[in-house]
C-alpha cells in the first residue's frame, strides 16, 4: 500500500501484500508505505537503487531456523543493518466467505507455514498443498472462490483479500516468532546512550588448524557475548566457509575492539554489517 511516492517513506519486503514481512513493516514502521517485491534480491535492489529507504528481511524463525537464502545474499550486499524486529507468527486458517471447516478439503500455504501447523492440519483432516508463499496462497483462494480450498496466512492477508478466518492461532508452537533485520543504504548514524547494542558481521577464517577456535577464544577472553553464529559453504567448496555472527556490544567498546583485532588476525575476510539497538523482545528473554 503506497502512501507516498517519496522513497524515503517506503520500506520494501519480499512477498505478496499480506505476507508476514508486510505485517512486520506495518508494526515497525506504521507511518511508512510498503513495497512488495518478488524476491529477496529485488528487496535489496529496491534499497540500493533508492526506490525504498529500508528493506525488511526475515533472518531466522524460532521453529524453522535460519532463512538460508538470506545468508547467501548478505555478503554480496552493500547495505547496512540498522535495526531488528521480532514478529510473533499467528497463523490463521482462511477461507472464502460462507465456507465452514466441514467444507475444507485442502489447505494451501508456504511449506514452512504448513510444517508449523502440521498437527492442527492433521487433526482437522485437511490435505496440505505447498504454495510459494502464505499471502500468495490467500490471494489465490480469494480468486478461486472454492469453499473446499483454504489457506494458512496472516490476519492481514485475510483482511486484504476479503477472506474469513475459520480458526486462528493454528500454529503448533506458541513461541513461533520470526526475527527480521532492517537494512539501509547508510549505517545507523547514532546509537542510544543507554541500552544493549547488537553488532552483526560476516567473516571467513583462514584454512589453518584451530583458526575458528582461536577466533571464538578472542570473544570469550574479552567478555563479549556472541548470541548467534551461522556457517555455510562458499560456492560449493567444502574448505571455504563463511560465518555470520551477532554479538552484544559496539565495535568501539574495548572488549569488542580487542576481539575484532584477534578475529582479523585469523581471517582473510571480515565485514561489519551494522550496529543497532537490541529489540525489547530480545531483552525480555535474557
Amino acid at each position: 500500500m503506497q502512501k507516498s511516492l517519496n522513497s524515503d517513506n517506503i520500506v520494501a519486503f519480499q512477498g505478496e501484500p499480506g505476507a508476514y514481512s508486510n505485517l512486520a513493516c506495518r508494526n515497525m514502521f506504521p507511518e511508512m508505505a510498503t513495497l512488495p517485491c518478488h524476491s529477496f534480491e529485488d528487496v535489496f535492489a529496491a534499497v540500493e537503487e533508492c526506490r525504498a529507504k529500508y528493506a525488511m528481511i526475515p533472518i531466522e524463525n524460532s521453529v524453522a531456523g535460519r532463512v538460508a537464502a538470506i545468508h547467501h545474499l548478505i555478503p554480496h550486499s552493500s547495505l547496512h543493518i540498522i535495526g531488528e524486529h521480532f514478529q510473533r507468527i499467528n497463523h490463521h486458517l482462511l477461507a472464502v466467505k460462507g465456507a465452514t471447516l466441514a467444507d475444507l478439503k485442502t489447505v494451501r500455504s508456504h511449506e514452512q507455514a504448513l510444517g508449523q501447523c502440521r498437527k492442527n492440519i492433521l487433526a482437522l483432516g485437511i490435505e496440505p498443498d505447498v504454495y510459494s508463499d502464505t499471502a500468495g496462497a490467500a490471494k489465490l483462494i480469494s480468486e478461486l472462490q472454492d469453499p473446499a480450498v483454504g489457506a494458512i496466512a496472516s490476519s492481514l492477508a485475510g483482511e486484504i483479500y476479503g477472506l474469513q478466518s475459520l480458526k486462528k492461532d493454528i500454529e503448533d508452537a506458541t513461541h513461533n516468532t520470526t526475527r527480521f533485520v532492517i537494512f539501509s543504504r547508510e549505517p545507523l548514524a547514532q546509537l542510544p546512550n543507554e541500552g544493549t547494542t547488537v553488532t552483526s558481521f560476516v567473516f571467513q577464517v583462514r584454512n589453518v588448524p584451530a583458526s575458528l577456535y582461536k577466533v571464538m577464544g578472542g570473544f570469550a577472553t574479552n567478555g563479549v557475548n556472541m548470541t548467534k553464529l551461522e556457517s555455510y559453504q562458499l560456492d560449493g567448496a567444502f574448505v571455504a566457509t563463511l560465518f555470520y555472527a551477532d554479538i552484544e556490544g559496539h565495535p568501539d567498546d574495548k572488549g569488542v575492539r580487542h576481539a575484532f583485532e584477534e578475529l582479523e588476525f585469523f581471517t582473510h575476510e571480515f565485514r561489519i554489517l551494522g550496529s543497532y539497538p537490541a529489540a525489547q523482545y530480545r531483552l525480555d528473554r535474557k
